[in-house]
């Protein structure tokens, strides 16, 4: 089995950072999911959030109860998914939102993610 690309590793690192927000915040209306590609992160009366791989696209989408929807590419020179309308990495946005709608200083830690796994294929392998 190949090692999984760079999406893959950026939404499980996404997954196990928001478990580990979750368990810490304890509130029993706030739930993340992941099926198929698609993470969904429930905050109660907060919204949700919907993010997913789209790999025609080779790019990560985003959906926020704040900001809207967004559509990240990879950058190789910047080591992030970024938004190519203000070039704002995703883990910024979404680092800047959570604290905000949860009241703590939170680092999903989603930036320079190809140091993260051992892969030598396309930023977007699936």
């Amino acid at each position: 089995m190949p090692p999984p690309g760079l999406s893959d590793s950026t939404m499980n690192n996404l997954l196990e950072s928001l478990e580990d927000l979750l368990d810490t915040v304890g509130n029993a209306d706030y739930e993340v999911e992941y099926h198929s590609g698609v993470l969904t992160l429930k905050l109660g009366e907060k919204g949700t959030y919907v993010i997913n791989k789209q790999p025609p696209n080779k790019q990560i989408w985003l959906s926020s109860p704040f900001s809207g929807p967004k559509r990240y590419d990879y950058s190789e020179s910047d080591d992030d998914w970024l938004y190519s309308r203000d070039s704002r990495a995703m883990g910024d946005l979404l680092n800047d939102e959570l604290s905000k709608a949860l009241s703590m200083n939170i680092d999903l830690g989603v930036s320079k993610i190809s140091s993260k796994v051992n892969c030598q294929h396309s930023p977007y392998d699936t």
